[in-house]
């Protein structure tokens, strides 16, 4: 029997690809129910809590943040006037390794993660280490001059001719590059979260 990463084992509790990679795909469509002999007979017993929690467990690990990081976020989103659903998606769209992924520019968050944590990146011409910096309207992204040359932007910059990145960002494949044409609306995050049950998980402490 071939084994079944921990990763693995996530998207098929959860029914979607949390990480991006193609073969979480692959397994999905290979095996779409959840891990275990009962899971079916489980699916239909989750309370509106359990549902609540299973939910912010699966957008923190599409975004791969920590448990802390991704409540002190909530925090702030709900600090910031407007819905707090909708801050909190465009806060978590305005990460740095994020917007590297959506760009186009990562396979995956993780690999974009590292990339932004490696000093890959610069913004405005300086090199940025963090991959939670949080991007602004107007700023702009692109692969340090050193960092051109690795063979794993030529893989990217060759896949990148196909990949149609979201209306909030202008991209330039060639250059390795990419400006914060505007904020992500609400309606440019993950398609595959559902947010309210996420702020009504926190609402319950």
């Amino acid at each position: 029997m071939k084994y079944i990463g921990p990763k693995a084992r996530r998207c098929r509790r959860q029914g979607v690809n949390l990480y991006g990679s193609d073969k979480y795909d692959k397994i999905l469509a290979r095996k779409p129910q959840p891990p275990g002999k009962s899971a079916r007979d489980r699916a239909g017993r989750k309370s509106p809590y359990a549902q609540q929690l299973m939910e912010k467990q699966k957008v923190r690990d599409i975004y791969g943040l920590s448990e802390r990081q991704f409540a002190r976020l909530y925090h702030e989103a709900s600090s910031i006037k407007g819905q707090t659903g909708d801050v909190f998606k465009q806060l978590l769209e305005r990460r740095l390794d994020n917007a590297i992924y959506r760009a186009g520019f990562a396979l995956t968050r993780f690999q974009a993660r590292q990339f932004a944590g490696h000093g890959h990146f610069m913004i405005n011409g300086r090199r940025v280490t963090v991959p939670s910096y949080r991007l602004k309207q107007g700023d702009v992204v692109s692969v340090r001059p050193r960092s051109k040359g690795s063979p794993v932007f030529a893989t990217i910059t060759a896949a990148h001719e196909k990949y149609l990145p979201p209306k909030w960002m202008r991209v330039d494949g060639g250059a390795l590059k990419f400006e914060v044409a505007a904020l992500p609306e609400p309606d440019a995050a993950e398609q595959a979260i559902d947010m309210r049950q996420v702020i009504e998980f926190y609402s319950r402490s």
